[in-house]
């Protein structure tokens, strides 16, 4: 296959889509029942896969939970510091996740198929080489954060181990993202539950030091999670090359592609610049909640993971929306394409509603699963109120942005994410530590100002209907 043929991209009329297990979706979109049923058949498996990630998250810091408030702070900017790093695997995954989709919709299997190679190699060794720095850096690094010497100690020792999964993660999170593409939602499901299973096994094992093997604490968290995510990717690769499943990836005569890997740059790296600045962000907001103190650092933590289990079903229909939203315009049928992200829209919404009101009503049983700490569970709970509170926001803000990224219009969202977290959250965040000299409860409802700018900014996009003529 030559460069040319792998970069090619031709949108068929919609009469002449093909109707096979590639293509965009048969069933009966004019009617109403029809969409949302391809909508749940799409989105159950990747909420399940979403689910089990935090699920990990979560006992995770259970365990490490039980090695005190230092290590659960640690763990806490370890992880923050990953995410970070994980951004580039966004202009991967998120450029593959477009190209495939379209290609996949118009019937055209090879092209689909050499982007995923090509950007599956690209993740590996992109996300090895960015980790070997900030390993060599992280104590200066961890630094930033203005946390106590203890986490700052603990950080170092789990961030060195656990940026060796960096990699595994890389191929995991490509290969799921273009099979959900393509429509495929239970193969990632699959790699998911090893993944997680795995890690949640040796977790134990390792940081509570079990069948004969020392305790290794927050070390033996970032090794569980390297091992597990190792496993996964030889997984993933090797149910591709079996070539059962919508997309085959053979690597016989593989060769580096640069039109390709500069196709799914070009469509994906403004998703990871966004992501690297809501991670940055994320870094800027921790450093705001430090100055209150270890109890209110670790506070947020537990408050994000809850909230990481919470927008699941927000994930699973974005996921949904990106793959219907990418099919339906690569087979030349864009109404199509805008009602199934109204259709995920609305599904969303009412879980996550549902499963905000059961958070709120909550919240302080659940902050007291991670530390026995009274005034660390009282700062959690009232994080997990407004985290409760957001949820609504939330189904618009990543269903919206899930279908943006599906089209490949994927600049918009990287402007809403400055807006609405630099300028909202964070400039209402050093009002209310720098100027008021407000408490703590105040610092956790700027989090309100940002998921409402993201859910309206993005929302009023998709009722443009711009993204119908974004390239890929």
């Amino acid at each position: 296959m030559s460069d040319l043929e792998a970069h090619r991209a031709v949108a068929r009329p919609a009469g002449r889509a093909v109707r096979s297990a590639t293509a965009a979706p048969a069933e009966p979109i004019g009617s109403r029942l029809g969409l949302l049923g391809t909508t749940w058949a799409l989105a159950w498996p990747a909420i399940i896969s979403f689910s089990l990630e935090s699920i990990v998250s979560l006992c995770d810091l259970v365990m490490v939970g039980h090695l005190g408030p230092a290590s659960v702070a640690a763990v806490g900017v370890g992880v923050q510091i990953l995410n970070a790093l994980n951004t580039t695997l966004f202009a991967i995954g998120t450029g593959a996740l477009a190209i495939v989709a379209r290609h996949v919709g118009a019937g055209e299997r090879p092209p689909a198929e050499e982007a995923l190679r090509q950007s599956i190699v690209t993740a590996a060794v992109s996300s090895a080489l960015l980790a070997l720095p900030i390993a060599i850096f992280a104590r200066s690094l961890v630094g930033v954060f203005r946390v106590e010497p203890a986490v700052v100690d603990e950080t170092v020792r789990f961030l060195r181990v656990v940026l060796m999964s960096v990699p595994g993660v890389g191929v995991v999170f490509v290969i799921a993202a273009s099979l959900r593409a393509a429509g495929d939602t239970r193969t990632p499901l699959l790699v998911g539950i090893v993944v997680s299973v795995l890690n949640v096994l040796l977790g134990f094992i390792l940081i509570f030091g079990r069948l004969g093997l020392p305790a290794l604490g927050v070390r033996g968290a970032g090794m569980a999670t390297t091992i597990a995510f190792a496993v996964g990717a030889i997984l993933g690769v090797a149910l591709l090359a079996r070539g059962h499943l919508r997309l085959v990836v053979r690597w016989a005569g593989y060769r580096f592609r640069g039109a390709v890997v500069r196709r799914v740059l070009r469509v994906g790296y403004p998703a990871a610049l966004e992501q690297f600045l809501m991670q940055l962000g994320f870094f800027t907001y921790v450093i705001f909640v430090a100055r209150y103190g270890t109890g209110p650092v670790a506070a947020y933590f537990i408050g994000a993971r809850v909230l990481a289990l919470s927008f699941l079903p927000g994930l699973g229909f974005a996921a949904a929306a990106g793959a219907l939203v990418g099919q339906y315009l690569g087979a030349g049928r864009p109404d199509d394409a805008e009602r199934s992200g109204w259709a995920a829209q609305r599904l969303a919404l009412l879980m996550m509603t549902a499963a905000g009101a059961v958070i709120f009503a909550a919240a302080a049983p659940i902050a007291s699963l991670f530390v026995g700490d009274p005034h660390v569970i009282e700062d959690a709970a009232a994080f997990i109120r407004v985290l409760a509170v957001c949820q609504p926001l939330m189904a618009f803000d990543f269903v919206m942005g899930g279908a943006l990224r599906g089209a490949g219009d994927t600049r918009f969202p990287l402007l809403t994410a400055i807006i609405a977290f630099w300028v909202c959250r964070l400039g209402a965040a050093w009002l209310v530590t720098h100027v008021l000299h407000l408490d703590i409860f105040w610092l956790w409802r700027v989090v309100l100002l940002d998921f409402t700018a993201r859910a309206a900014l993005k929302t009023w996009r998709f009722q443009t209907g711009r993204w119908r003529h974004a390239r890929v």
